[in-house]
């Protein structure tokens, strides 16, 4: 069964036009088996085949073969419909890159339709004014902590403002920004044992102002494992979220300012904390193909690549000796599980702590409805599925639910608020982290 074809609209935009044209090698694979649509967020929620992986691939082409239009209305929402979590990809026996048709069909999208003028502005606000610069987006983050821990915030709630403009449940998607930031200079942690690695640590955006404090405990993990860690300068946004928003050109020039800030370090892992900047940065090689001068280069960085529990599971790992005396439940990024293929790992690092319970959720790889930006984008979706993830780390009974990516820690946050339970939100480096302290703390009498 595949996707209904509309009629051709009256517009001039049939087809693909270069560079980035969707893949028909990648389209031809496709044999519509149907095995991917029991695993697609978005026709668990919707039923509907246009809806599927297998429904937006007929979509991608049909306009190729010119029977659509680019401008298609339906082309057009399945293509930002979908939540690029590569939950298909993971289970698709002829091995379709689906990630990279969608990724491919939004960037024809934004060249060929042009957006309102309010969209164009707030994109470029988004993507260049802030992602496309760490000082920027640093200070940023610091008027958002001083909205937060000035009482702004509170009165701004209570007052209903944000409700009056219709951002209520964006404002609340908020992180909470962290005291005091993680700026890459070239900052180095060292074992306190004998010196067996050296790694880099991939500091991320999100993660070195609203969650700096999970990137220091990310390296004091990995010195704790004989690991020396150094922070390059010059590092910023990975660029994932251009690349989801059709912005490939605008992504391309952060991946060509990473490349440049970890291509010289003799390393031998680039570490990533965050599952979507990981996914991204594993994806260099691909998405500067076509570049002569940093092809080679971006392929021998996505190499070095490897997610902080991808990493720490492949080394000789030691497990920590404190304690903690915790039920969790663990929730895979997708950006993780499905892109990467990282599952395991993270349950034998949280395994090893002593003390901890790890006990399975149900559908622990269904997307959270996070996906980068979706939640402000496709918020009814959004809201379903993360109501989905909620009711199924309630039903574990775990004080925690542990996962390895930022967007997805936000998202149940806000779900788990929503829905007024105490379940704390925390990253498996955080459990780590604090049970190798525990460890090393003098027992008290």
């Amino acid at each position: 069964m595949t996707a209904t074809a509309e009629p051709a609209a009256s517009s001039d935009r049939h087809g693909f036009s270069l560079p980035d044209v969707p893949s028909a090698a990648i389209i031809n694979t496709c044999v519509h088996c149907g095995l991917c649509l029991p695993n697609c967020p978005t026709y668990h929620e919707l039923y509907r085949e246009p809806s599927s992986p297998r429904g937006r691939i007929q979509l991608i082409r049909n306009v190729a073969e010119g029977r659509i239009a680019v401008d298609s209305p339906v082309f057009r929402e399945q293509m930002y419909q979908c939540l690029d979590c590569r939950a298909c990809e993971a289970v698709c026996p002829s091995g379709v890159q689906y990630g990279q048709l969608v990724e491919s069909a939004r960037a024809q999208i934004e060249r060929a339709v042009p957006r309102p003028l309010w969209q164009r502005l707030a994109r470029r606000l988004a993507f260049q004014g802030l992602f496309g610069s760490m000082p920027r987006f640093r200070a940023f983050a610091a008027a958002l902590r001083l909205y937060q821990r000035s009482g702004l915030q509170r009165l701004v709630r209570a007052c209903g403002l944000v409700r009056l403009v219709g951002l209520e449940q964006s404002e609340r998607m908020l992180p909470p920004i962290d005291r005091e930031f993680l700026v890459p200079r070239g900052q180095t942690w060292t074992p306190a044992g004998p010196l067996e690695h050296r790694v880099a640590l991939f500091a991320g955006c999100v993660m070195s102002t609203a969650y700096a404090e999970i990137d220091r405990a990310t390296a004091r993990v990995l010195a704790a494992n004989g690991c020396e860690v150094v922070a390059p300068p010059g590092q910023g946004c990975c660029g994932a979220l251009h690349v989801h928003a059709g912005l490939l050109d605008a992504g391309r020039e952060l991946m060509r300012r990473n490349i440049a800030a970890f291509e010289a370090l003799d390393v031998e892992a680039i570490v990533v904390n965050a599952a979507g900047c990981g996914a991204a940065l594993k994806e260099y090689g691909h998405l500067l193909a076509d570049d002569p001068a940093y092809a080679a280069r971006a392929a021998a960085l996505a190499a070095k690549v490897k997610d902080v529990t991808e990493y720490l599971a492949a080394i000789d790992f030691t497990p920590p000796s404190g304690r903690l005396d915790q039920t969790v439940t663990y929730q895979d990024p997708c950006h993780l599980v499905h892109a990467q293929r990282v599952k395991t790992a993270p349950r034998q690092l949280l395994q090893a702590i002593p003390g901890l319970r790890l006990v399975e959720m149900a559908e622990s790889d269904l997307c959270c409805g996070s996906a980068g930006l979706y939640n402000l984008t496709q918020p009814a979706l959004s809201a379903a599925l993360r109501q989905r993830k909620v009711a199924n780390v309630l039903a574990t009974d775990a004080a925690v639910v542990v996962s390895a990516n930022p967007g997805c820690m936000l998202q149940l946050q806000a779900g788990l608020a929503a829905a007024g339970q105490p379940v704390a939100v925390k990253h498996v480096v955080e459990l780590l982290d604090a049970a190798y302290r525990a460890g090393s703390a003098p027992t008290t009498k």
